[in-house]
């Protein structure tokens, strides 16, 4: 190879390396000021010394119920305080039993598997669209719109740049405002899109997408999947989009099961924790 090409080979290597170095910055803002919120929380509720202790009883309870820990923070920041220092924090719930998934067994292995269970809906939401590129989204309690849980076979740019997605200017946020299914037959030229979102996902080899929405049993959005075809889509058959209504109402009504079951259980724990040791130091596990 001559000097001129491993020098522009050295530079294209320093140009990917600085566009990681920007996306890794740009994930750690999305989240860090949510986790700072919670600690200031946590130190006020629970006469706790230092934020390194709210931390640590984050992560207790995170573990302890398999829960992100973000997933956790902004149920906390936006749910009411509890009662009391003694009082259960949701002492009026009441416990339902688990939904049954027939996509998939992954709900199985553990009450804390909504992982998996993303993981399986994207799968099947794929499988039945006949694609390899898809993700997963989840409301999110602190900002509103979406911010993407899972996905497969797209590229770290789209990631960034759809890891949180407002109310509008997409076919997810169409589909969550409708709570219908959307297909978007061509990127290219379907006026859903903001011209910013339109050249991201072409740039990551999209020409068009369906998105479902995940639905509660009342017909409530709690989440969304989508699937992404590398050429232009005549449309889904009947039997397709029936075979998306089933995954979508079915998984809708697990995420919303486990956001009132396994999500505020970690609360409990946590609130428990804090109470016990009020004013100690906690250190991380």
């Amino acid at each position: 190879m001559s000097t001129a090409g491993r020098a522009a080979g050295a530079d294209d290597d320093e140009l990917e390396r600085l566009r990681t170095e920007l996306r890794d910055l740009r994930a750690r803002a999305r989240v860090r000021p949510l986790i700072s919120q919670a600690q200031g929380i946590l130190q006020e509720r629970y006469a706790l010394p230092d934020g390194e202790s709210a931390f640590a009883l984050l992560q207790r309870a995170s573990q302890r119920y398999n829960v992100k820990l973000h997933t956790l923070a902004g149920v906390l920041v936006t749910a009411p305080r509890p009662d009391g220092p003694d009082a259960l924090w949701f002492p009026r719930r009441v416990r339902g039993p688990e939904p049954e998934l027939t996509f998939t067994q992954a709900h199985r292995s553990g009450s804390g598997s909504r992982g998996a269970v993303l993981k399986a809906v994207l799968r099947s939401t794929l499988t039945v669209t006949g694609t390899d590129m898809g993700n997963v989204q989840l409301p999110d309690p602190a900002r509103g719109g979406l911010r993407m849980e899972q996905h497969t076979g797209l590229t770290a740019d789209f990631v960034d740049f759809f890891a949180h997605v407002g109310e509008d200017g997409t076919s997810c946020a169409r589909a969550a405002r409708d709570v219908s299914q959307v297909t978007v037959r061509d990127v290219e030229s379907d006026p859903v899109f903001t011209e910013p979102a339109r050249r991201a996902i072409l740039a990551a080899g999209s020409r068009a997408c369906h998105s479902v929405p995940l639905t509660t049993e009342s017909g409530l959005c709690v989440g969304m999947v989508s699937a992404h075809m590398d050429r232009p889509l005549d449309g889904l058959t009947t039997a397709q989009t029936k075979a998306l209504d089933t995954v979508g109402g079915q998984a809708g009504r697990w995420l919303a099961w486990h956001d009132r079951t396994v999500v505020l259980d970690a609360l409990e724990h946590l609130h428990t924790l804090g109470s016990a040791g009020r004013g100690s130091r906690f250190r991380r596990s």
